[in-house]
């Protein structure tokens, strides 16, 4: 379900590797977002999140999400939310690795990380929750704003659009695209290269420059208003329609 990595120089990967789309349900985002926690406590020195080729992850897992009540829903958005809060105050730098295709929850764990490489080919990423009736969260939108500008955000958003990796290189969204091959190594070798410079300036520098990043988990964070939105009449025949369409 998510594979450990270690490269030299105190690199981790964390690989997702949950057949057959690497989808976002209750286990794996417990999993990520406690390894996550311990790759820090373990004195690691970067991080990587990556796919399989072809493929970062297809997003949350609505057909297994879908069916839980409340309570066990709220777990769960509470480790989706926390890995986006764990990656913003993240004392160390994270890399997404975005393999392949990156759709709502994929897209929205890339632009917390620190900097993000995506496969060359006909792949796309984008925060298409509109599309399945869902309200991406001021801490969601907020770091999108941050990576493209408050405008081509609000375009992107409220169209759900899903763009090219040329596409997103252009406005800002992601970083590099690189071979599918290489996007891994062009990760470790980033983080590597950032090792070389002296920490503690690097990791103060860094802490500043992403306050902006974290000011909206500072200040709390809603998740019952986000239920609310997800048990919305309107978003559950939005989502059920999305449903049967997969099982299709």
């Amino acid at each position: 379900m998510l594979q450990l990595i270690d490269h030299p120089n105190g690199i981790r990967e964390l690989n997702l590797a949950h057949a057959p789309v690497n989808a976002l349900g209750p286990e794996l985002l417990r999993a990520l977002r406690e390894q996550i926690a311990l790759a820090i406590s373990d004195g690691i020195q970067g991080l990587v999140l990556s796919g399989r080729p072809g493929l970062f992850t297809a997003g949350l897992d609505v057909p297994a999400l879908l069916p839980l009540q409340r309570p066990a829903l709220r777990q769960a958005m509470d480790d989706f939310f926390g890995i986006f809060a764990a990656l913003a105050v993240s004392p160390i730098p994270v890399v997404a690795a975005i393999t392949g295709h990156s759709p709502a929850g994929g897209a929205v764990i890339s632009i917390f990380c620190d900097y993000r490489i995506m496969a060359t080919g006909d792949y796309r990423i984008g925060l298409n929750e509109v599309q399945v009736g869902l309200v991406a969260p001021e801490c969601v939108q907020n770091a999108l704003r941050r990576l493209v500008g408050p405008y081509r955000a609000e375009r992107l958003l409220v169209a759900g659009s899903m763009i090219t990796g040329a596409e997103a290189h252009a406005c800002g969204m992601v970083d590099e695209l690189r071979p599918v091959e290489g996007v891994v190594p062009a990760a470790v070798e980033w983080l590597q290269q950032l090792a070389r410079l002296p920490r503690h300036a690097v990791l103060a520098t860094r802490r500043i420059a992403r306050a902006e990043l974290v000011a909206p988990f500072t200040a709390g964070f809603d998740l019952d208003a986000f239920l609310d939105e997800w048990f919305n009449p309107d978003t559950q025949t939005a989502l059920h329609a999305l449903v049967a369409r997969l099982k299709k």
